[in-house]
């Protein structure tokens, strides 16, 4: 997947999962003395953030990997490696690789609707002051300091400032 996300201002590739980090299997593999299961390091496409890590570790992560029959599968971060214990090569080929992808894609997801709603609520909060900005600014430039002096249209300018007055904000 290669969609690009906006975080903090920065543009950044979706995260994904790249290859086997070779030189982290055990060095025993394919003997005699091979372990029955062991630790996988695979590398990230880029660092993962905070919430992509929390979400790989958490509760909804273990649930995923248990319906799908890898119970025993652990997880963890490193940087940007992900350290898949408690699994073998074979594992991952048929199926556990796959599983892990979807739910890396399945987090994605849920951070970049999230991240879309606030950035909506940030740019509807934005619309909504600077309203209230051009209202305060308005208002404030209605005021006239002359003594004595009477205009034409001062009683609507007074009227106006009145309605402003009411509608908020007045006398907090």
């Amino acid at each position: 997947m290669d969609t690009q996300t906006r975080t903090s201002g920065v543009v950044t590739a979706t995260l994904g999962l790249g290859s086997v980090l070779v030189a982290s299997l055990p060095v025993a593999l394919m003997t005699d003395h091979s372990p029955a299961r062991y630790s996988v390091e695979v590398v990230f496409s880029r660092r993962p953030e905070h919430d992509e890590v929390k979400g790989l570790l958490g509760a909804r992560t273990l649930e995923v990997l248990t319906d799908a029959g890898y119970p025993e599968v652990r997880l963890a971060v490193a940087d940007r490696r992900l350290i898949i214990s408690n699994t073998t090569l074979e594992e991952l080929r048929d199926g556990l690789a796959g599983i892990l992808a979807g739910r890396v894609d399945e987090i994605s997801s849920e951070i970049q609707a999230v991240r879309s709603q606030a950035a909506a609520h940030w740019r509807e909060a934005a619309v909504v002051e600077e309203s209230r900005v051009a209202a305060v600014t308005a208002l404030a430039g209605s005021v006239t300091f002359r003594s004595g002096h009477h205009e034409p249209g001062r009683e609507a300018d007074a009227a106006q400032s009145e309605s402003w007055a009411n509608e908020g904000g007045h006398g907090r």
